[in-house]
């Protein structure tokens, strides 16, 4: 999807992008607000302007793909069958031109085109155990993070909620940092310290079967601790430098991927307060978990700006992945019939019980073999309603007529996601930014394998065009 580069824009173009932002988004405010489930009980189809029903309806998914998402199926022409209306053709563009770009500097990842499902740019003891997207998450983020702390003269990198250290082990025992890794689960813990051992076995293995890439020295593999960070307080162990006549010279570089919520705040707040940290490389997530106050926003700025409150409903349809929705779309599976069936449930569920809104249901299995009857069925079950209620086949027939009307309304919402996206991640540049630090947004993962692939990069010393090099593929 095209967009504005975060990277190189000034200060001033970065508050102005912020205006622009909430204007944007306080127009489109009820679209983004809309529950799907609830495209029936509150006639969502009925709320778009006429004209936009009238160019909209009756398009198939790859057409909705192409014409309104901006992602055409690969050798295919863009042909619009009538002439859009101009606030929708506004509305299109706009939400290309304010969202950050998350194509990176490179198109498809070149470690899949030999397998996609192993990275050649790992060797097989680090793929183990490590799916495709993660394999490239952790190289692509461990590769920068090598870069950054070298440019800033880390000496040690501090992974903040490890999981099972897949990153770490990449960072210690195959590009030969000092990494330090919290994590608050202990169980996942535990697991990362049998992997570490694990990867040690693999990898003295390999060298014995082949000497001449045998390491110089001794690997040290992560230093594992299990500790919650607290968003509103500083992390005492997180400070800890690993080698005790470190202390009062320890340079530290935090990093964190995909750091869920606040816990993306918390490394923002330790870097900005902590004389000992240099350095900051951070792929945030699951922006619905941020805390309303504290998480959002952090910046005076934006704070002052009218309409920049983000409800959880804006926060939570900011995680989508826009670009494997568009490949559904182009399918055109029957897969994409599950929105539809389940606003025609939530239907049957405020007739029979008008008191219960958006209950969760269940995951119910292959969905797109079913009859709407059917579905609806094992959803009232799964609510806790009677499965035998008397159900009007007819009303649920003309609800499954109106399909594409439904996933277009959804990719009208999915259009829009990335602009509450990119404000929630300006608002962090901006915050660095009235702390008097120099930050930086770049693309750093694939957005087809990994959507969440802006990473934050922050020093306490000028990098000038040094950042420009921390984003690029390596041949």
């Amino acid at each position: 999807m095209p967009g504005v580069s975060a990277r190189g824009l000034s200060p001033e173009e970065r508050r102005q992008l912020a205006v622009n932002l909430t204007r944007v988004l306080a127009l489109y405010r009820s679209i983004l607000d809309a529950y799907i489930i609830e495209f029936f009980t509150d006639n969502l189809w009925g709320t778009l302007p006429c004209s936009w029903q009238e160019a909209l309806d009756g398009l198939n998914p790859p057409q909705l793909a192409t014409l309104l998402l901006g992602m055409p199926g690969e050798g295919e022409v863009v042909r619009y069958r009538s002439v859009w209306p101009l606030t929708l053709l506004a509305l299109k563009s706009t939400a290309y031109a304010l969202a950050f770009t998350r194509m990176p500097g490179f198109q498809t990842p070149s470690e899949f085109l030999e397998n996609p499902s192993q990275s050649s740019r790992l060797t097989a003891p680090f793929r183990k155990h490590v799916r495709p997207k993660k394999q490239h998450e952790i190289r692509r983020l461990g590769e920068l993070v090598k870069k950054l702390s070298d440019l800033t003269g880390c000496t040690q990198v501090v992974d903040v909620g490890s999981g099972q250290g897949h990153l770490s082990r990449f960072m210690s025992l195959g590009l030969g940092l000092k990494v330090k890794s919290i994590e608050g689960n202990p169980r996942l813990v535990e697991r990362a310290q049998r992997l570490d051992q694990e990867l040690l076995q693999a990898l003295e293995k390999e060298e014995k079967k082949n000497p001449q890439v045998a390491q110089t020295g001794p690997r040290h593999s992560p230093y594992h601790v299990v500790q919650w960070v607290d968003p509103t307080a500083l992390c005492g162990e997180l400070l800890l430098p690993l080698d005790s006549s470190q202390c009062g010279s320890a340079r530290l570089l935090l990093t964190g991927l995909h750091a869920c919520g606040d816990l993306s705040v918390a490394l923002l707040r330790h870097f900005c307060c902590c004389p000992e940290v240099v350095a900051l490389a951070s792929v945030g997530c699951c922006y619905m978990k941020l805390s309303d106050p504290g998480g959002y926003p952090l910046s005076q700025w934006v704070a002052g700006l009218p309409g920049y409150e983000l409800p959880y409903r804006l926060r939570e349809g900011a995680c989508h992945a826009l670009e494997e929705y568009a490949k559904r779309l182009q399918k055109a599976g029957p897969g994409l019939r599950t929105h539809c069936y389940r606003a025609a449930l939530e239907m049957v569920i405020r007739r029979a019980r008008p008191e219960l809104r958006r209950p969760g249901v269940q995951g119910i299995p292959r969905v797109h073999e079913l009859k709407i009857e059917e579905y609806v069925q094992r959803g009232l079950q799964r609510v806790g309603l009677d499965p035998h209620l008397p159900l009007n086949l007819a009303t649920l027939r003309a609800h499954q007529a109106q399909e594409n009307r439904v996933v277009a309304f959804f990719s009208l919402a999915l259009l829009l996601a990335p602009l509450v996206e990119t404000l929630i991640l300006l608002d962090r540049l901006l915050y660095l930014q009235e702390q008097g630090f120099h930050a930086e947004l770049l693309p750093i993962f694939s957005p087809e394998l990994s959507p969440r692939n802006l990473v934050l990069v922050a020093t306490k010393m000028p990098l000038g065009q040094a950042f420009s090099a921390l984003e690029t593929e390596d041949s």
